[in-house]
């Protein structure tokens, strides 16, 4: 596969991923009447590990959850195997929370403190979301359904 399409599939996937996969630990927050912005401030942590204002962290967040969405989208753009999209982004998503939430996870103390079961629950979400979107725009492509390019 060209290197210009993977790496437009995992700017996609890791978009899109990155704004859906979050969901499961907001809904659980929400349920449970907490805060849905722990996590939120928890990733700020990875840029300002010793900062506690919402008005620092919130944008650290923002930034930090950005490049790790997108990292994450363009490897899984590159080595997901065609077909089964939602077993393949199962495995990729619970792959990257044993690194980010076992391996990184564990010297960030306010990452570390998060309730483990809904993070997982969204880095699976992220996974399955991310490999969703690259095996539909591999589709897309198979089918010849993309969008024609328009002449100048």
């Amino acid at each position: 596969m060209p290197r210009r399409t993977w790496v437009r599939d995992g700017v996609a996937a890791g978009a899109w991923a990155g704004v859906l996969g979050g969901a499961p630990s907001t809904l659980v927050a929400l349920a449970r009447g907490e805060g849905p912005l722990e996590a939120t401030r928890a990733a700020g942590t990875l840029l300002l590990p010793h900062e506690r204002r919402d008005s620092r962290l919130l944008p650290a967040a923002a930034l930090a959850h950005g490049a790790l969405s997108f990292g994450w989208g363009l490897v899984i753009a590159r080595l997901l195997a065609p077909g089964h999209p939602v077993a393949g982004g199962t495995g990729a998503g619970l792959a990257i929370a044993a690194l980010d939430l076992g391996l990184v996870g564990r010297a960030f103390p306010r990452i570390h403190a998060l309730p483990l079961a809904p993070q997982v629950a969204d880095h699976v979400a992220f996974g399955v979301t991310a490999a969703t979107v690259v095996e539909r725009r591999r589709r897309t492509r198979a089918d010849g359904a993309a969008f024609p390019r328009r002449a100048c």
